[in-house]
């Protein structure tokens, strides 16, 4: 289950999916080397972004994507 506290870099690294849909939501930094201590929580704030509801679409799409 993807939280935001999980580092992004960790978050693409377990969850390749999401890359598109981080990309949706305009965090296109996800290769960028703040992606390695950057939390999904804080690249969201940084970003003007809901972190529960980036959390809660990203948990949807990997659910979707792996069933």
């Amino acid at each position: 289950m993807i939280t935001k506290d999980i580092l992004v870099a960790d978050l693409v690294e377990q969850y390749p999916e999401v890359v598109q849909p981080l990309m949706g939501f305009g965090m296109h930094c996800i290769g960028c080397i703040a992606s390695q201590g950057e939390s999904l929580g804080e690249a969201c704030m940084v970003h003007g972004l809901d972190a529960d509801d980036v959390v809660d679409g990203l948990n949807n799409y990997v659910a979707k994507a792996r069933s």
